[in-house]
């Protein structure tokens, strides 16, 4: 038979572990959402949604992206058209746009990624087939 402290001790020490694994399995919930509200807030306060444009809108054009760029649908190329000349435009107005035309972070996808993922890779193949 075990005596009351040693019961005591199991029974604190039982209590202390399920209550760490709980808060341990709420850990990884709170600090997604945390990281979702910071990519929310840093999202708007880079600004380039107050005029419109996407993300990859704002990537530098070296020769993987032109080659990117050239290999979008046309109507994905051409939307990308108008977001830039709008922002221009606003840009030398320095006006923005209203709230409901902004993009939203949630509205934001990453239309160039896929092209210009297939761009380095292939660009990379081509170099490991010239060293060889």
């Amino acid at each position: 038979m075990t005596s009351f402290s040693e019961r005591h001790f199991t029974h604190n020490s039982t209590q202390t572990f399920f209550r760490q694994n709980n808060m341990a399995s709420r850990a990884p919930a709170t600090t997604g959402r945390l990281l979702v509200s910071f990519r929310k807030w840093y999202y708007n306060a880079a600004g380039f949604n107050k005029i419109g444009l996407m993300r990859d809108d704002t990537i530098h054009e070296d020769s993987d992206v032109k080659e990117a760029l050239r290999r979008l649908p046309e109507k994905v190329y051409n939307d990308r058209m108008f977001r830039l000349k709008r922002a221009l435009d606003l840009s030398m107005k320095q006006a923005v746009l209203p709230k409901e035309q902004r993009t939203q972070y949630e509205e934001d996808v990453h239309y160039l990624e896929p092209y210009l993922k297939e761009v380095i890779r292939e660009r990379k193949e081509v170099e490991e087939w010239s060293k060889k």
